[in-house]
């Protein structure tokens, strides 16, 4: 893509696309993290980075970001999980 006639032409997808792609995505999280090992998996992930500290006294403040970057990524499986289940 590039130049003034990309930005006339119409997106390729539509609403219900997107919505498809993340119900896709969904599944597969719940595919893949409901077995025995998926579910260990997440424990390990949750107990190892999600249960600790964000921040420590004297830390720079950009670790918290960065922590909670990390957190955001396993609360965003478990979600998916959830959202599938529903599904």
């Amino acid at each position: 893509m590039a130049g003034w006639k990309d930005l006339e032409e119409a997106l390729p997808l539509e609403t219900g696309d997107v919505k498809d792609k993340k119900n896709d995505i969904d599944r597969l999280c719940l595919r893949v993290l409901k077995t025995k090992d998926g579910k260990e998996m997440m424990e390990w992930l949750r107990q190892t980075i999600l249960e600790q500290p964000v921040a420590l006294p004297g830390s720079d403040s950009s670790y918290a970001f960065y922590r909670e970057g990390q957190n955001s990524i396993i609360r965003d499986l478990e979600a998916r999980i959830i959202r599938a289940r529903k599904l």
